[in-house]
């Protein structure tokens, strides 16, 4: 079970920081890092360790089987910034 990034993000990155895989985009180097208005959590890559759960400061990281009916779109939004080009 992968975390999603719902539509409560501020895009603070304090995720980004705690994540020991690194699979929360996008990050400080990445080309649309600038006009981010949410961040994602690639659901291939997110070994459930929780830590960018901890460390948002707005809740708005959810475990994808337990996302919020009115969340449930996240999931895909998450997935999808992973497929194909950026």
């Amino acid at each position: 079970m992968a975390y999603v990034v719902g539509p409560a993000c501020v895009a603070d990155y304090s995720c980004v920081e705690v994540c020991p895989v690194d699979c929360i985009r996008p990050r400080p180097d990445d080309p649309d890092f600038d006009t981010a208005e949410q961040l994602y959590i690639d659901p291939v890559t997110c070994i459930d360790c929780e830590a960018c759960v901890t460390a948002c400061p707005v809740e708005a990281i959810h475990a994808a089987a337990q996302l919020p009916v009115a969340f449930a779109s996240y999931a895909d939004i998450n997935a999808d910034y992973f497929r194909g080009p950026r």
